[in-house]
């Protein structure tokens, strides 16, 4: 009698005929590192994983599952998992639950079928995402959660295997054992994705330095990425010539030689700690997911030759030879597991599912954990003499060093060089190379290695040199970074500080690639936090601050620092040093969302941040005596806006101008006259003055598209001139759309 699946039916046809096809190589069992009871035990696993696979295209169908991208053809990870202890950190691709399964018996009480229905249910209880998303993760099996494992994991995976070797340098810590291996699995097509050639580069790229790497990289390669295929031996050649990586293939549909080669492979990488590629050749069956028609793409006879090739007929081949099973208890074991899978579905059906916004958001925010700050003798401040940002930074970054062992700062070129802009200097040289790193040209390996440090307990400080250079490596901080708390209710967190120079203003040195005023992409990431200074005295309490959070809060907080203020000393002529301020300490910290405010005016007030308050003080100068009803509110934080307290700074003044440095379209200004207008403040009363909708040019031009302390003065001038007049005074225009050099 036929089945609903054409695969049930090929073994069913096998069970009665005795008839299996064999393995591409006749390893024994010894040879492969296994006993008989252990090769059966691998075989429940992939059954196990089989039978959710179904169940899962069963549950959808009644309404009841939402998710069918299944294992079906990949079950040979399942020997992969067998060759590596429970406590190696795995960072899975979606085909792999029976690696999943396999490691789960390694240890007591767990229930891997109960919890993997769950999270196909999308059920409240699922013990890692609560219902959030269809993940493999468990923090008892040292398996972080991947959500879309389309190559953005192996940035953090290459991180966390640098965190090891750190660990044995900073003289022991971590949550992992400090011999462990990191393993990293992915698809044939995603190893095509830059992300992913990055990583493979990064790793290569430390191990040929002699870093220590203890990272297996395993593509499970089924030869297509959804319909398009993958060309036959491109893996294999794109990867044997690599340096640094230590090459090995396994045929995935036979556990045997699956075995053999993870064994190999975990040996490498645990003993010489080394990073290698395992390609592990397996088939995709039933399709890319339950809603993908490979019939569409594919002729009947490949989906025949694929289905022939099921790791299920080839496992249970391998039974019959080595006289494990008999038929009927082949055939017994296979029922007995589906029905032990249809009746744990069943008692799930109608489970409990997040409704409410409130319990979906629950975990974007972190868990908080005591404090690891260590008390620092010697003075509070380094030098109390004013100095511009840079200098202040640098100080503050030292004592930070001093105060928290585990933080690490990594970069390019922040070590040896002390940074483009001379932030760092002298860091490497006092807290060696091994906590300040020069690290290679690549920005996803830069975020992936903060996210991998962060995964084994250290504390991150990284630094873009560029707000240009972060966007091609934003998706680390929204898909991996960001998501991490959210997807594995808050068990799993990578928390950091990313210390990112940009926006624009700069002289003699610029350009679109070294002036960027793009931040829309950094404030549309939930739970993200994104700080911005102004002047030396509020960077260090800000950077103060994100640490505190990052350590304490579990936060990832992005610092951006205007690289035009970095060495501002002068504020309104040559040597006035109004712009130095003196070091204000370790214990000064500015809470998140909280703005600050410069003087006492009622007639205006200017709501800005950044290069925005520099030019602001400049414009309440130029005003004279009109200047005294200006205050200046510096917003200092651009994401997490306490709006309640931004409305309290402005309320009881005539008129509200935003200065937002930042592009018109998508800018903060939006944000900030929205959050004034929802809590009653008149359109009437509220301006903006912003940058225009453009790229910054080279040369003279490079500031005519962004606001001026001119365009701030004459835009000052017409509001003071009209605030509270009812007669002979222009009528205000609410929300003016200004440009970079007039307001009008």
């Amino acid at each position: 009698m036929a089945t609903a699946f054409p695969l049930e039916d090929a073994f069913f046809a096998a069970l009665e005929r005795d008839h299996w096809p064999p393995p591409s190589r006749p390893w024994g069992l010894e040879a492969a590192g296994l006993d008989g009871p252990e090769l059966v035990e691998l075989f429940e696993s992939q059954l196990l994983s089989r039978h959710l696979d179904y169940q899962a295209r069963r549950l959808q169908a009644r309404g009841e599952g939402f998710y069918t991208i299944g294992s079906a053809g990949h079950e040979g990870n399942a020997a992969i998992a067998a060759a590596f202890r429970h406590t190696d950190p795995a960072f899975l691709h979606y085909r792999d639950a029976a690696f999943l399964i396999q490691r789960s018996k390694a240890l007591p009480g767990q229930t891997p079928l109960h919890d993997m229905l769950l999270s196909f249910c999308a059920a409240a209880d699922d013990p890692i995402s609560g219902g959030r998303h269809k993940v493999l993760g468990s923090v008892s099996l040292t398996v972080p959660p991947q959500t879309s494992t389309i190559a953005s994991h192996l940035p953090k995976a290459v991180g966390a295997a640098y965190s090891l070797g750190l660990w044995r340098q900073l003289g022991g810590g971590g949550r992992w054992p400090a011999d462990g291996v990191v393993l990293c699995s992915f698809g044939d097509a995603s190893f095509n994705h830059s992300t992913a050639q990055g990583a493979l580069n990064a790793a290569g790229w430390a191990a040929y330095q002699g870093v220590p790497m203890p990272l297996v990289l395993v593509c499970e390669d089924n030869a297509i990425g959804i319909s398009t295929p993958t060309p036959e031996g491109w893996i294999e050649a794109s990867v044997r010539a690599r340096p640094g990586l230590h090459y090995l293939s396994c045929d995935g549909l036979d556990p045997l030689d699956t075995h053999r080669a993870a064994r190999e492979a975990e040996r490498l990488a645990r003993r010489r700690r080394q990073p290698v590629f395992l390609h592990m050749h397996c088939v995709r069956l039933m399709g890319h997911a339950g809603s993908d028609a490979q019939q569409v793409y594919l002729d009947p006879a490949r989906i025949q030759a694929d289905e022939a090739r099921d790791p299920l007929l080839i496992g249970a081949g391998l039974l019959r030879r080595h006289g494990l099973l008999s038929v009927a208890e082949l055939e017994a074991l296979y029922r007995e597991v589906g029905e032990r899978v249809a009746k744990e579905a069943e008692t799930l059906v109608g489970c409990p599912r997040l409704v409410s916004a409130a319990e979906v958001m629950a975990s974007i925010v972190p868990p908080a954990r005591p404090s690891r700050r260590r008390a620092v003798a010697g003075p509070a401040v380094a030098d109390d003499a004013p100095a511009p940002m840079a200098r202040l930074l640098n100080q503050a970054m030292g004592r930070l060093m001093a105060a928290y062992p585990h933080l690490v700062m990594a970069g390019q070129d922040i070590g040896r060089k002390g940074g483009v802009y001379g932030v760092t200097q002298r860091l490497q040289a006092r807290f060696g190379a091994s906590r300040v790193v020069d690290t290679l040209l690549d920005e996803q390996s830069i975020l992936g290695l903060g996210i991998g440090l962060a995964h084994n307990d250290l504390l991150p400080m990284l630094e873009i040199q560029f707000l240009a250079y972060l966007h091609n490596a934003e998706d680390q901080l929204r898909g991996e970074a960001a998501t991490l708390s959210f997807f594995s209710r808050g068990q799993y967190t990578n928390p950091m500080v990313v210390r990112v120079a940009g926006l624009g203003y700069q002289k003699g040195f610029g350009g679109h690639f070294h002036n960027d005023n793009a931040i829309a992409v950094l404030r549309d990431i939930p739970g993200l936090l994104v700080a911005c200074p102004s002047n030396g005295a509020d960077a260090v309490g800000l950077l103060q601050e994100a640490v505190r959070l990052a350590d304490e809060q579990q936060r990832v907080v992005v610092v951006l620092e205007p690289i035009a203020r970095y060495h501002t000393r002068d504020l309104l002529e040559e040597g006035d040093q109004r712009w130095c301020c003196a070091d204000p300490g370790p214990e000064h910290r500015l809470p998140a969302g909280r703005p600050g405010r410069d003087g006492e005016g009622r007639r205006l007030a200017i709501v800005t941040y950044g290069n925005g308050v520099y030019l602001s003080h400049q414009a309440r100068a130029r005003l004279g005596a009109a200047g005294e009803g200006v205050r200046i509110i510096d917003l200092r934080w651009l994401t997490g806006l306490d709006h309640d307290a931004v409305h309290g700074e402005v309320a009881d003044c005539d008129q509200v101008l935003c200065v937002d440095e930042c592009r018109r379209t998508g800018s903060l200004s939006e944000e900030i006259v929205t959050g004034l207008v929802e809590r009653g403040l008149g359109s009437d009363r509220l301006h903006r003055l912003t940058a225009e909708d453009s790229f910054i040019p080279l040369g003279p031009a490079a500031t005519a598209t962004l606001p001026s302390a001119e365009a701030i003065v004459a835009e000052a001038r017409r509001l003071l001139g009209s605030a509270g007049s009812g007669e002979g005074g222009e009528t205000p225009s609410p929300i003016v759309p200004a440009t970079g050099r007039s307001a009008s």
